[in-house]
């Protein structure tokens, strides 16, 4: 008879890293650099905003303050989460690598498909992750606030610089995009990492609009580079809900994981030793958030604000 045999591929604290990176850093948004991302954030982290008024004024013979700082704070708070999966080796005797699991009655699930489902559960934490970067709610089990969330609750968000929505198709995706664009303050319009974030289909209408002005040989294939809207590129937010946009400057949105830290974890278990069972579990566990800086820079298309 084989000797038994059992999975010892167990990975876990720091060890994880490699594998919560593929959950979280490839969601598209952070993978593309739309925001900015901030690791090893244990509990919370503060952003500090410094504004200055006018500071230049009239030479005089005395020392005069020539302006007032104020600082004001967001926290980003990333949201404990986990992943739980458990599947039988029976389920995979037959279909997968059945020799590498052995001829024994004590199977052994292969270090191939040990790699392949930890990538493919990692691939699909990643897909809710993405989701969650835009239009998550903290009340929904495994997400935690999208930014779209939690602008609309923000109060101080500027009344001009919301834009009302409306269904967006091709013909309409220019004037609709002229509208953020015109309610862009002069400084976030001119900052160089700022870019219109929109919803896959304003992105899918604006490419149809363009192929229809004759640019098929720009739009003749879905990677597309920079794909610029006067002068602003767009960034397509794979997470974000239909007919919604976002504007503002990159460094203004921050994605906070506690990644690096000990409580991470991704771990695959048999259970075969522990209760006699042929189930194997996989186990994920990290944190996820994201805060913006400085919502007066922030124009919003298509995004009800309760608050104001």
């Amino acid at each position: 008879m084989a000797t038994t045999q059992s999975i010892t591929t167990t990975y876990a604290g720091e060890a994880a890293a490699g594998y919560i990176s593929a959950a979280l850093l490839s969601s598209k948004t952070i993978a593309n650099g739309g925001v900015d991302v901030r690791p090893n954030v244990k509990f919370k982290q503060v952003l500090n905003i410094i504004a200055l008024n006018d500071i230049v004024k009239d030479g005089t013979c005395d020392f005069t303050s020539t302006s007032t700082l104020t600082k004001t704070e967001q926290v980003l708070e990333p949201k404990k989460l986990q992943v739980n999966l458990e599947l039988c080796k029976e389920n995979f005797r037959d279909d997968w690598d059945a020799i590498q699991m052995g001829y024994s009655a004590f199977d052994v699930l292969p270090k191939s498909l040990q790699d392949h489902l930890i990538t493919y559960v990692a691939s699909k934490a990643a897909a809710a992750n993405e989701v969650s970067i835009w239009s998550g709610a903290d009340g929904t089990d495994g997400e935690f606030d999208g930014f779209e969330t939690k602008l609309a609750v923000d109060a101080a968000l500027p009344a001009a610089q919301e834009v009302t929505g409306t269904t967006v198709t091709a013909s309409n995706v220019v004037v609709e995009l002229g509208k953020i664009v015109d309610a862009c303050p002069s400084a976030v319009y001119r900052h160089p990492d700022t870019r219109i974030y929109v919803s896959i289909n304003i992105y899918k209408a604006y490419v149809r609009a363009q192929a229809a002005l004759g640019f098929t040989d720009r739009f003749n294939n879905q990677d597309l580079g920079e794909v610029m809207f006067d002068g602003i590129p767009l960034f397509v937010a794979d997470g974000m809900t239909d007919n919604t946009a976002i504007m503002t400057y990159k460094d203004n949105l921050v994605f906070g994981t506690g990644l690096m830290a000990d409580h991470n974890k991704v771990q695959v278990l048999d259970m075969a030793d522990l209760d006699g069972s042929e189930n194997v579990r996989i186990v994920m566990r990290f944190t996820a958030g994201v805060q913006y800086a400085n919502v007066t820079d922030i124009v919003t298309y298509g995004i009800t604000n309760a608050a104001n």
